[in-house]
């Protein structure tokens, strides 16, 4: 049986944030791909632009883990890791090749 693949683009307000007179200012909105599969019983989704991956147990739930993932991420991370492991370029494509 085909399993079935669900690709999403998500949209991310990544919080980059600077002083200004003392004010937080700016907000950056980042496209991202998610690639949400079944497994067992849920769903797991992965964004491959940085190599985060949650899970839900239905596909929204898991797009919804998913982002909330990616929003902590950049809100924790050092800005040389988020560069490191960002991939500008992702290709998501389908194939078909023989089997057997």
């Amino acid at each position: 049986m085909a399993q079935k693949l669900y690709i999403m683009n998500l949209t991310l307000r990544m919080m980059i944030c600077y002083q200004v007179s003392a004010v937080r200012i700016m907000k950056q909105v980042k496209n991202l791909t998610a690639i949400i599969e079944r497994e067992g019983d849920g769903y797991v989704a992965l964004c491959p632009e940085l190599d985060i991956a949650s899970q839900g147990e239905s596909i929204e739930d898991a797009r919804k883990n998913l982002l909330e993932a990616l929003e902590l991420f950049f809100e924790v991370a050092d800005p040389n890791e988020i560069r490191s492991r960002m991939h500008e370029e992702v290709f998501v494509t389908r194939l078909e090749g023989a089997v057997g």
